[in-house]
């Protein structure tokens, strides 16, 4: 098979993994009398453990008697979130009602009693879904006042349907029975039809949380940043035009005087590094796929939130996950172009090892933590663990669709804006900088660069940090633009700021300071994610921990990314007008 057919292969896996879920039966959400409906089994965990799952029959629950069924589906955004459907055997149809029916009889034996006892005290939950809807149900609960514990035998579904289609479900559990050995339990289910004035478009209202979402605090918290860059942005402009209108007047003075009493004077500034402010800075290689990578993220966050805006993402089961995958997957040749024609302008000649580094940064550092992550998955025999064929869909897609088009963006980068065009000459001999305020040395400039950036987001964190780790669904992707914006505004201000004053203190490493200090944000992002652990949750165990913190240090890294890319980018600009405005000798 050739490389061409491979590629072709890998579009086709990609695309179906976002678009499967259209050609799949309970995706046209439309039924016909007494047509199939299928209730699917996917998973059961503890409550206080989102993302520790199991699939459902791995506790000695019992399925109904049907075997056959007419559609199954599967996308790669599903098995990578752990969903593992299971068909329940149910029987269920379009507008049948179905009397309480016997799914069957278990005699619970001792292991049985201790698999369902351990459920109960861990305060196991299970979920279905049907039509695409997600329903959830406790499997027992333990009696306050004897210590017996029990388990809910019977599943009672409330179905609500207008015209065609479902548009709500209710479940409701009824009929304790205590665990006890050799005792025989009874599971059965019953269904009911309702119609509904619900309209299909607002079927998915029930799940959200306003009152969570757009609580007084949220908005507060959006108006306060809001107030924030306004204060910023009038704060630089008017310290920077100040201060760099005195600069050139001081400096137009300078260039009247000859030039024995300009050996004499006292020079000091920004302008007296012009001649190695645009040196190329230490391992430019990784600088440059670090900015490359930052470019692409920057793009992915943009077109998932405007997707989510206007398609509401959310509503369908692992679309918001194969859209990411998908645009990733799309934008790579913005990561080739950006990143090779910086790496090109620095006068770097390793071409083809920066634009590997820049293709595989984000999905080595991804695929490394669910690896690991995968590795306590299978120990633990939760949902979680990620198939070997998933693993191999994810490697094609990397080899044969993200680097191929990370090299077209990498080619044409060169080709096209890969000159240098500093406005000012490299001198060959680096000038040495002098000693400065302990205050003012890059690493202080790094970890304080951070601060604002992070205060102006810390809230909204809080609100996707609860609906990624609790029961909570994230809409208001409204906000998130907002958030994104007044960060990108924050950070570009306060990095131009910092830049400032590092190049008046003649020091001109300015290019790595100004990625870090502005990336620094995820430092705090990656602190305040474990306050929000230890104090806003209840998780336990192993698999728990391991999947937040791992999970946690990938999101503070995209984000310190995708912080630092903007804090460069704004910086550059910066750098190259003020230097481009003032004559040099």
């Amino acid at each position: 098979m050739g490389t061409s057919s491979v590629f072709l292969i890998c579009l086709c896996l990609l695309s179906t993994s976002c678009y499967v879920s259209v050609s799949a039966d309970e995706h046209n959400h439309k039924y016909n009398d007494r047509e199939e409906v299928v209730l699917w089994m996917n998973t059961v965990g503890p409550y206080h453990n989102r993302q520790e799952t199991y699939a459902y029959f791995s506790l000695p629950f019992c399925s109904g008697a049907k075997s056959s069924i007419s559609h199954y589906h599967e996308t790669l955004s599903e098995a990578l979130q752990g969903v593992e459907l299971e068909f329940s055997g149910y029987e269920m149809d379009f507008k049948t009602d179905v009397q309480r029916t016997v799914i069957c009889m278990v005699k619970l034996s001792e292991e049985n009693v201790k698999a369902f006892k351990y459920a109960v005290m861990n305060e196991y939950w299970y979920q279905m879904y049907i039509d695409g809807l997600p329903i959830w149900g406790k499997v027992g609960e333990r009696d306050e006042n004897d210590g017996k514990f029990y388990i809910h035998t019977h599943k009672k579904f409330d179905i609500g349907y207008n015209g065609q289609q479902i548009v709500d479900i209710t479940l409701t559990t009824e009929m304790r029975e205590e665990l006890k050995t050799d005792a025989k339990i009874k599971f059965s289910y019953e269904v009911n039809w309702k119609p509904s004035k619900i309209e299909f478009k607002n079927r998915f209202d029930k799940y959200l949380d306003p009152n969570f979402f757009q609580h007084r605090i949220h908005w507060f918290s959006i108006f306060n940043s809001f107030m924030m860059v306004i204060f910023l942005v009038g704060l630089v402009s008017m310290i920077l035009m100040r201060t760099l209108r005195k600069d050139y007047a001081r400096y137009s003075k300078d260039e009247e005087v000859d030039d024995m009493e300009r050996d004499l004077g006292d020079e000091y500034g920004w302008k007296q590094v012009h001649g190695d402010v645009f040196r190329t800075p230490p391992n430019s290689l990784l600088f440059s796929a670090l900015v490359g990578a930052g470019y692409q993220l920057i793009s992915v966050v943009f077109c998932v939130i405007m997707f989510a805006i206007v398609g509401e993402l959310y509503t369908e089961r692992g679309s918001m996950l194969s859209t990411a995958i998908f645009v990733y997957a799309a934008t790579s040749p913005i990561n080739g172009y950006f990143g090779g024609s910086l790496y090109a302008r620095l006068g770097g000649r390793l071409w083809i090892r920066q634009m590997l580094a820049s293709a595989f940064t984000v999905p080595v550092a991804v695929c490394g933590t669910a690896f690991f992550i995968n590795f306590i998955a299978i120990g633990y025999h939760a949902s979680r663990a990620i198939p070997f064929g998933t693993m191999v869909a994810v490697t094609c897609i990397c080899l044969f669709v993200i680097l191929p088009l990370t090299l077209v963006g990498t080619v044409v980068g060169r080709n096209l804006d890969g000159q240098p065009d500093f406005p000012c000459r490299v001198n060959a001999v680096p000038r040495p900088i002098p000693e400065k305020k302990w205050y003012m040395e890059p690493l202080i400039i790094v970890l304080l660069g951070g601060v604002l950036p992070f205060g102006s987001i810390f809230i909204e964190m809080y609100f996707i940090f609860t609906s990624f780790w609790a029961y909570k669904i994230y809409y208001v992707y409204g906000f998130m633009l907002l958030v994104f914006t007044i960060l990108t505004v924050v950070t570009v201000c306060v990095t131009i700021v910092c830049t400032y004053f590092l190049l008046n203190a003649e020091d001109y490493r300015w290019q790595w300071t100004s990625f870090m200090a502005a990336g620094s944000t995820s430092i705090y992002v990656y602190a305040y994610s474990f306050y929000y652990f230890f104090f806003k949750t209840k998780m336990f165990g192993l698999f728990q921990t391991a999947f937040y913190f791992g999970y946690m240090a990938l999101f503070s890294g995209a984000l310190g990314i995708i912080c630092g890319t903007v804090g460069y980018v704004g910086t550059n600009f910066f750098v190259r007008k003020i230097y481009s405005n003032v004559k040099i000798d």
